[in-house]
């Protein structure tokens, strides 16, 4: 690592853990689990505090519920020791992709690579 990247750790979260929650990490954290996305999730001996680190993008929304129930406190066990119980009708996790080019674009968007014909549409035009 150059110098350049050791101080946009020191200073910056987005770009993954900062220093400072590496040596936290290091010192006080206890490994609790890791999610199918690879983010890794810690706490301090006592259990008072529980945190993640993100593999790749810092994003809230990639935190699926099971781990975003324990980091707050609503569930005492990790998901790894008692798993939520799931319905069959539940689609798996998926980040917010709001901003992205995989966002939902519906049939009449310009954002679509093959946008339909917009028949249902009719430009206004002023008198």
């Amino acid at each position: 690592m150059g110098i350049l990247s050791n101080l946009l750790r020191a200073v910056t979260w987005w770009n993954g853990q900062t220093l400072n929650t590496q040596l936290y990490t290091w010192r006080k954290g206890h490994k609790v689990g890791e999610d199918a996305q690879g983010n890794v999730f810690y706490q301090s001996g006592d259990g008072a505090r529980r945190w993640v680190i993100f593999n790749g993008e810092v994003e809230a929304t990639r935190v699926s519920p099971e781990w975003h129930g324990w980091l707050h406190h609503t569930y005492q066990e990790p998901p790894t020791e008692r798993p939520l119980p799931r319905k069959t009708w539940e689609k798996p996790h998926q980040e917010n992709l709001t901003g992205t080019a995989l966002a939902y674009a519906p049939a009449g968007s310009i954002r679509r690579q093959d946008p339909k014909d917009r028949g249902d549409y009719e430009a206004w035009s002023p008198e």
